[in-house]
């Protein structure tokens, strides 16, 4: 029977304060929040853990996120849509779909969320939960990175490109492996040697161990100078990356430290035509509709490194804190 959602209590998991890890995350009830004109409550059936939601609560986004404490963390959310704010026009209860909820506020690590309607997108039967759960930043920040790469067309036209990825058995990394190949990029690749399997039959042309001395040094198994690089990865300094780079080549970092932020500003003053380009996922509709069509046609497709059940959120965020997850890691309300 489903929980009606009128004066009613739900499941959630949040933290108190900044820092703590896992450790910190309390499994509490809390009221089942209301939406407002232009958003969807949504039953939440599955939810995937982001490496901002983690910087989120170490305070590197501090005094700006969360908005407020006590947080519920997470912004991405597959589920089913149990009532509509009046301003709502393309939802009603019982659709089922995939959103992005706002990273001020979270919301996702519960049994409901409200989410906007702006950036809601319809789920097809044939994308299940968890598949729309683990795709809306990772699937987004991939492919906002390609769209922003001179000369690359998913329609598989124009002159091959050569892209970098780095981190490529991680969220964002096995997703931009997948998507660069629906296009006219020959793809490099950086992983641990245990992913290089993985990696491989995901499409990815060379795929170099990390740890050995190409993988360092980002050079590619057949010579190529990469025209774009999809940095997924984090303590590579800029002088690795540009003896790499053909001669207006990108790297977009989709982690930007303060570092990375500075380097972009000192390559735009010398005018350089070697580019750092520090990439903040601005979650849009029409894009999010876009890659989840791509699932239902079986294109792309998310590789679930574990699941756990709400109840069990800390080992969730743990195996995420570790660093050593492979693809998404997924937290279902159901389980």
């Amino acid at each position: 029977m489903k929980k009606a959602v009128n004066n009613m209590m739900m499941r959630a998991v949040q933290y108190n304060s900044y820092g703590g890890g896992a450790a910190a995350l309390k499994q509490v009830e809390v009221p089942i929040p209301s939406p407002k004109r232009d958003e969807v409550l949504v039953k939440v059936e599955a939810t995937s853990i982001n490496p901002l939601d983690l910087r989120i609560q170490k305070g590197v986004v501090w005094p700006f996120l969360p908005r407020k404490f006590p947080n519920i963390p997470g912004v991405d959310v597959a589920g089913e849509v149990v009532k509509v704010g009046s301003g709502v026009k393309n939802y009603k209860a019982g659709d089922k779909v995939v959103t992005v909820l706002s990273s001020v506020f979270g919301g996702a690590l519960a049994e409901f969320a409200v989410a906007k309607e702006s950036v809601t997108v319809s789920r097809p039967p044939e994308v299940s939960a968890d598949q729309g759960a683990a795709l809306p930043i990772a699937g987004l920040a991939a492919h906002e990175c390609l769209l922003r790469t001179d000369g690359f067309n998913y329609d598989g036209s124009g002159k091959e490109i050569n892209i970098l990825i780095t981190a490529a058995s991680g969220g964002v990394g096995h997703y931009a492996v997948q998507l660069a190949k629906l296009g006219n990029a020959h793809v490099t690749a950086t992983c641990g040697a245990r992913n290089i399997d993985l990696i491989k039959s995901l499409g990815a042309d060379e795929v170099i161990d990390y740890k050995s001395p190409e993988g360092a040094a980002l050079k590619s198994p057949s010579g190529r100078k990469y025209d774009a690089v999809i940095h997924c990865a984090s303590g590579v300094p800029w002088s690795t990356f540009e003896p790499n780079l053909s001669t207006n080549g990108k790297v977009f970092d989709i982690t930007p430290t303060p570092r990375a932020f500075m380097t972009w500003g000192l390559k735009k003053l010398t005018l350089s035509k070697k580019q750092l380009v520090p990439t903040i996922v601005t979650p849009k509709k029409e894009k999010l509709d876009y890659l989840v069509k791509l699932v239902k046609e079986g294109k792309i497709k998310a590789v679930i490194d574990s699941k756990h059940p709400l109840s069990k959120a800390e080992e969730a965020w743990a195996k995420s804190i570790s660093g050593h997850a492979t693809g998404k890691i997924i937290v279902e309300t159901s389980l």
